[in-house]
């Protein structure tokens, strides 16, 4: 066999059914012979955030494949894996390389090289008898420790290399998880019985891991309020008396208040990365960090007790340590959860002019409460587009169950949304997936609901379309607002995704909001990729505190 059918051949072993790509590279045909199916896309970056947003979904239980045409189509998809690798996300990406005397030659490109900064490990296929190997080595790094993408450049020469059969010995590599240190379980257990207020912070560790059982189980053990970051949203569910909802730029009154009259922070699955997409953590805190990446520790904060391990694992180390020391768990504490219940509701009072406004123009709250209260949250998976979408959505919509919202930010590329709700789609095929953006994001990537309708993925795209740029505060740039006027866009986007083979609409009434989602609800059950556009006010107040 040659270089691509080893290839095509192991990623079926590892049950790959479908491979992202733009043509042309060799390993194309090779995957389609072997069963894969390829999914061809207008541009490499909604096909990467495809297979992100599958490999999201699935845990990297079923890892997403993105193959890249030699030179081009690799360049232009640098964009797609830098935001995947800062949401430290496992995708395989497999680039095709020029013939290996080649390598180094302007202007050709070498992405084993290029592409080292933004992934968790990037490697060439450098002689076709390495390929087995190699091909492991990416699937041990894709599944252990921290997440991230890797990629392995296939040379044009290697590609058509023949491989001995009796070289070709490949089997998947076992999943390896850690547990932590006893002794740090027993400081940390030590520590979190002593708080007198402490919270926890939920990241995306807790999904990979799938480890909210055991965090619910932490949390009433201490009756510790939880909050999530916003990639790890879901992972506590938000109907539970103990939540107090997710920080992400725009958070909850009831995490507000909670983080800063906190004594102690327990991190699980996060990276406390300071950051704009998260919420500032007051000085003075004590910080215990569960995390499975050791560089991590310690990075943007002195933390005294760290445990490193698998959130899952530790976590269940950890409980039965809190047993063992404690006991048995502490009583229910009515006060702190009825105190939260107060504080929610009051916080959902002041937004409810906004959230069920009926102005025309629109007010775009209101079309995210709509959506909320019709669609079934427990089979629906929904994630958030950079800018102004994520802070209409993310503090108010309810997460019950793990991976039903699709929180990212860490980089805030235009655009993202649409892909990921693709790959969710295709992980979770008889849940309803559906992404919210501005128009700004459906103008760099819309022409891609093309290949929702062509590769029959029935995603659900709702559309913000205000005419502008409300994210971005006017002091900015008061001189090119008033001169050139830079805020202001225009489009008609359901015109654009009808010509595109979706079903569409557009929606200008408060009252049309519900009937328009319910339809869309069942075109997509009907297998058609949906558009609705909803024309709405400029909407710049945030809940920030």
């Amino acid at each position: 066999m040659d270089g691509v059918t080893a290839i095509a051949n192991i990623l079926r072993m590892e049950g790959v059914e479908f491979i992202g790509c733009v043509p042309y590279q060799p390993l194309l045909e090779a995957a389609a012979i072997a069963g894969i199916r390829p999914i061809v896309f207008r541009q490499e970056g909604t096909g990467i955030h495809m297979v992100d947003g599958y490999s999201r979904v699935t845990n990297g239980k079923k890892m997403g494949v993105f193959m890249m045409q030699n030179g081009p189509g690799a360049e232009n998809g640098f964009g797609g894996v830098a935001q995947a690798f800062s949401e430290s996300v496992p995708i395989l990406l497999l680039p095709a390389g020029m013939a290996r005397e080649k390598r180094g030659v302007h202007p050709n490109f070498y992405p084993t090289r290029s592409y080292e900064t933004i992934t968790k490990w990037s490697e060439e296929m450098n002689i076709v008898e390495r390929i087995p190997d190699l091909m492991r080595r990416a699937f041990t790094k894709l599944r252990t420790g921290r997440p991230g993408p890797v990629l392995l450049e296939i040379p044009a020469d290697v590609a058509t290399a023949e491989l001995p059969e009796e070289l070709f010995n490949y089997e998947p590599p076992r999943v390896v998880l850690q547990q932590a240190d006893p002794a740090d379980v027993s400081r940390t257990a030590k520590v979190l019985l002593a708080a007198d207020r402490p919270l926890i912070q939920a990241g995306q560790g807790v999904l990979y891991a799938e480890a909210t059982p055991e965090l619910i189980e932490i949390a009433e053990f201490l009756q510790a309020p939880v909050m999530t970051t916003l990639s790890g949203k879901s992972g506590f569910p938000e109907t539970h008396p103990l939540s107090l909802g997710s920080g992400g730029p725009s958070t909850t009154a009831q995490a507000n208040k909670y983080l800063k009259e906190s004594d102690l922070v327990f991190g699980v699955g996060c990276s406390f990365t300071k950051t704009n997409f998260a919420q500032a953590i007051p000085q003075g805190k004590t910080m215990v960090h569960l995390t499975n990446d050791e560089d991590a520790i310690g990075r943007e904060f002195k933390t005294e007790y760290a445990m490193l391990g698998d959130a899952k694992l530790v976590l269940r180390q950890l409980l039965d340590e809190l047993k063992i020391q404690a006991g048995s768990a502490r009583s229910k504490n009515q006060v702190l959860q009825d105190d939260i219940k107060l504080v929610k509701e009051a916080w959902l009072a002041q937004w409810m002019p906004k959230l069920t406004s009926e102005d025309v123009p629109m007010n775009p709250y209101r079309v995210v409460w709509d959506l909320m209260h019709t669609v079934d949250l427990d089979n629906t998976i929904i994630t958030h587009e950079s800018g102004s979408a994520r802070e209409y959505l993310s503090p108010f919509w309810e997460a019950r169950a793990p991976r039903s919202f699709i929180g990212w930010g860490k980089s805030t590329q235009l655009g993202y949304s649409l892909g990921l709700a693709m790959g969710a789609k295709l992980a979770e095929p008889d849940k309803l997936c559906i992404n919210v953006m501005g128009d700004l994001a459906f103008s760099t990537v819309g022409l891609d609901v093309e290949t929702a309708v062509r590769c029959n993925i029935p995603t659900m795209t709702i559309v913000i379309n205000n005419a502008f740029m409300s994210i971005y505060d006017d002091s900015r740039f008061p001189v090119a607002i008033e001169k050139y006027n830079i805020k202001s866009l225009s489009g008609e986007f359901s015109e654009v995704a009808q010509a595109m083979g979706a079903y569409t609409e557009k929606i200008t009434a408060p009252a049309d909001i519900i009937p328009a989602i319910k339809r869309g609800i069942a075109e997509t059950e009907a297998g058609n990729a949906v558009v609705l556009e909803f024309i709405t006010k400029d909407e710049g107040e945030y809940s920030k505190f």
